[in-house]
């Protein structure tokens, strides 16, 4: 009687085995690994639910799918932060406008200044061209330094060819930028305008 007691005070688990025969026993039954049990306190009410015990292989998959489960949670909320953060930076079309139209600028600026610096280079290519054509008629008594010149002033030209090219690049990846946060800000203004109909449009 003492040790019945004694079960009960540690709990009794009891389940149905594959065959339907009920089994109970003061430890978890091995016949029922594979199935739900329920652990039982001396007044007859389910203390807790156990759930199939898995074997090592069914525990790697269970673990990686909660791994799995836990990374896309992780991106969804990481996903409503950015949302959370887009829209305390832009709260409407017009903020979102003017940042894009300042970033352009910068780039339109050091465009222009690569303009300016290639005109400058032409006029003074075209000056060192016409003294070296002064030499025509005996190319090898040309001076060094106009040769040596010349070459540099192409050099500048290709490296300011290459930096333009860079910076229609760059406002290709601007433009890409801001349209790919128009598209997700209208679906999030237009969300924000349907939760609280008093905001003013967007």
């Amino acid at each position: 009687m003492a040790l019945a007691s004694q079960a009960w005070a540690q709990g009794i688990y009891t389940c149905v085995d594959r065959h339907g025969r009920r089994l109970t026993a003061d430890r978890p039954i091995a016949e029922c690994s594979d199935r739900e049990q329920r652990e039982l306190s001396s007044t007859g009410t389910v203390r807790r639910s156990i759930g199939p015990m898995l074997s090592d292989v069914e525990r790697d998959e269970l673990e990686a799918r909660k791994r799995k489960e836990a990374e896309e949670r992780s991106k969804v909320q990481e996903q409503r932060r950015r949302e959370r953060a887009l829209l305390a930076r832009y709260p409407d079309r017009a903020s979102h406008d003017t940042e894009r139209a300042a970033a352009l600028e910068v780039v339109e600026e050091l465009m222009s200044g690569a303009d300016k610096r290639l005109a400058d280079l032409a006029l003074q290519r075209d000056k060192a061209q016409a003294e070296l054509d002064a030499f025509k008629r005996n190319p090898a008594s040309a001076p060094f330094s106009l040769r040596r010149k010349l070459t540099e002033i192409e050099e500048d030209v290709k490296l300011q060819e290459r930096f333009l090219a860079k910076q229609v690049q760059e406002k290709h990846r601007i433009q890409q930028r801001f349209n790919y946060e128009l598209e997700q800000l209208q679906s999030l203004w237009g969300a924000q305008k349907a939760s609280d109909p008093a905001s003013p449009a967007r």
